[in-house]
């Protein structure tokens, strides 16, 4: 387990970071779309409809992420882009996590299809208007989920006890989420007191951003926020999966699983954090 989530990481790394430091935000921005237009399609088959089917899926999130392309809100994104995916990921996500595969599958299946449609392309938005940003902002956001989910995995190996949703995700342990938001406190204390300050980069981090705009105790609570909200990301899709009875949602990665199992938890966390980005002040 751990081999293959080392394996993945250095994938993403990769793959990302050389789109990461062009300046320029297409390439970014392209990637990333192609990466949700596979995620659509994933979505469509751990949603009941056959390989071809599910392209329809994939269409409707490139569509939809084209339609703010063409409305400038990669530069210039309407507040509701942010709020909308925090509404359905806090309200939604304990839904789904409280119910199980069993109230998943209870859902109409135009809801199922529809509610992945939005959140994939608002994901993607989150991804690509984070680039523009800067290179320091869109890094450490990444690395806030990265090392959420490292420093979960080492805590619950050491120290877990009591199971989170053994239902959904066996693997998982309360001790696990307070290690991994242990870990993001400690990766915002050194980016806002080292990155941010003793290195030239061409932006506030996210940490810097919420310390600076929020103050210090409420940007602590928007990060531990941040921390818990990728672990509902994971979640989710733990319990789609588990309603369709697979392992992984494809194998477009192999070794990995598919890109849904590689992104799950990213995608409530960057709308989410733009949420508090630009509430701040």
């Amino acid at each position: 387990m751990l081999k293959q989530r080392v394996i993945t990481a250095v994938s993403l790394l990769v793959l990302l970071l050389p789109a990461l430091w062009v300046r320029n935000p297409w390439l970014f921005a392209l990637l990333t779309l192609a990466l949700i237009g596979a995620a659509g399609w994933e979505w469509g088959r751990l949603n009941g409809l056959g390989t071809l089917p599910a392209l329809s899926i994939s269409a409707l999130v490139l569509g939809l992420c084209l339609v703010a392309l063409a409305a400038g809100w990669l530069a210039v994104p309407p507040a509701w882009a942010w709020w909308l995916p925090m509404v359905v990921w806090v309200g939604g996500g304990a839904w789904v996590i409280r119910h199980g595969p069993n109230g998943w599958r209870s859902c109409l299946m135009v809801l199922r299809l529809l509610a992945g449609v939005v959140l994939l392309a608002l994901a993607w938005l989150a991804l690509a208007h984070a680039k523009t940003r800067g290179i320091n902002y869109v890094l450490s956001v990444f690395c806030l989920v990265w090392v959420a989910d490292i420093a979960a995995y080492f805590g619950g190996r050491v120290f877990g006890r009591h199971k989170l949703a053994p239902a959904i995700s066996p693997g998982k342990s309360w001790e696990g989420v307070w290690s991994g938001m242990a870990g993001v406190l400690l990766l915002g204390w050194f980016w806002c007191t080292v990155i941010d300050r003793r290195i030239p980069v061409d932006s506030l981090s996210l940490y810097s951003e919420l310390a600076d705009g929020l103050g210090i105790a409420h940007a602590v609570l928007t990060l531990l926020f941040l921390s818990a909200m990728s672990v509902v990301g994971d979640l989710v899709e733990s319990v789609v999966k588990r309603s369709a009875g697979v392992k992984d949602s494809s194998a477009l990665l192999p070794g990995h699983g598919g890109v849904l199992d590689r992104v799950d938890a990213l995608l409530p966390v960057f709308p989410l954090a733009l949420v508090f980005s630009t509430s701040r002040g």
